[in-house]
């Protein structure tokens, strides 16, 4: 593969489905992207490898939401990982990438920062949140930690909240080519089934999977669950590098996984590193405080910050010109135009 197709298809995700069956899918590639998040903070490896993970599943799911809409990754647990969040922004306009941030938070004295990731993380959720805009309600849907990974946590919550039988499949870490530049590379495949019932949705037994919950094997049987199986044999075949590349062509890649399912591709998706922090989303986050909160938070130099806890960015304010006791009930002028969330500083 030469240099140019190689970055062709970093920090892309390409949807495809497989014709000789109702499946499905989506392959991505990240470099450039997990690069820029990683790099805003001093991760322990520990929390790097989760982050990680999260993006890489953040990409492969976020390419199903509609344009503008925003779709949040979230798992928090009581162990020292407590939590990992993540947004995909999609695109404004057809043709234009997506944009991920991610972060997490942690517990420095309780973590193990070489060992196990996962099994840090303890007991808590895996939720997916969609954000369609302004004058809509949210959706939200939250299943318990389960399986071993996050992937798995992902496969679980598919198959519990929404009845849909996913699997995935996903490589990540750091990498070294030739001249000694070191990077961040993941790669993934997402199948996903759309079956017409489930069979164990309405037994109060639950499913086969941890705890009760469903599983993919709960919601396809008959010829469904034939060509659902069938297609996971195949992707067990998949290696690890094949997954992050760069030697091997994700159009190559579903050829030599799924030649004889009739894979048939759709235009790919560009994504990049991106956040929507703003001044004026903080002062919209701190609009709803009394001039006397406003002066629990200003510092000794007289000044309140924020700094953003996806990119970093720090910011600063006259603590006159914040709270709803202020000038414009501290908005700000152009505070209607900017619109968007009030936890993205903090």
């Amino acid at each position: 593969m030469t240099l140019g197709s190689r970055i062709a298809w970093d920090d892309t995700v390409l949807p495809f489905q497989l014709d000789a069956s109702d499946i499905r899918g989506r392959l991505a590639r990240l470099d450039g992207v997990l690069d820029r998040i990683l790099e805003q903070h001093d991760y322990p490896p520990a929390i790097e490898a989760l982050v990680a993970e999260m993006a890489l599943l953040t990409a492969l799911i976020g390419q199903t939401v509609k344009l503008r809409w925003k779709l949040s990754l979230q798992v928090r647990g009581d162990g020292p990982a407590r939590l990992i969040a993540t947004d995909y922004y999609a695109p404004q306009t057809e043709g234009e990438p997506g944009r991920i941030r991610a972060y997490a938070s942690y517990d420095a004295d309780r973590l193990d920062p070489t060992g196990p990731a996962f099994p840090q993380i303890g007991k808590g959720y895996f939720a997916i949140l969609i954000d369609q805009g302004e004058g809509t309600t949210p959706y939200q849907g939250i299943t318990p930690i389960a399986g071993g990974s996050l992937l798995s946590c992902a496969e679980t919550y598919f198959a519990q909240s929404e009845q849909l039988p996913t699997r995935f499949a996903l490589s990540f870490g750091t990498s070294r080519e030739a001249g000694g530049v070191t990077g961040w590379r993941a790669g993934g495949v997402m199948l996903q089934h759309m079956p017409k019932a489930s069979p164990f949705a309405a037994s109060p037994e639950g499913g086969t999977g941890e705890g009760g919950l469903l599983a993919s094997s709960d919601i396809v049987d008959g010829e469904e669950g034939e060509n659902w199986n069938r297609a996971n044999l195949l992707l067990d075949t998949v290696e690890e590098l094949e997954l992050i590349g760069p030697s091997v062509q994700p159009t190559e890649l579903l050829v030599r996984l799924f030649h004889e399912e009739g894979p048939r591709v759709y235009d790919a998706q560009p994504v990049q590193f991106g956040c929507s922090c703003s001044a004026e989303r903080v002062r919209r986050s701190l609009s709803i405080y009394s001039a006397k909160d406003i002066g629990h938070m200003t510092t000794d130099e007289g000044i309140v910050t924020a700094d953003c806890q996806f990119c970093g960015a720090h910011y600063e304010f006259d603590p006159e010109t914040l709270g709803f006791e202020a000038e414009n009930g501290g908005m700000g002028p152009d505070a209607e135009a900017d619109g968007g969330d009030a936890d993205d500083a903090a």
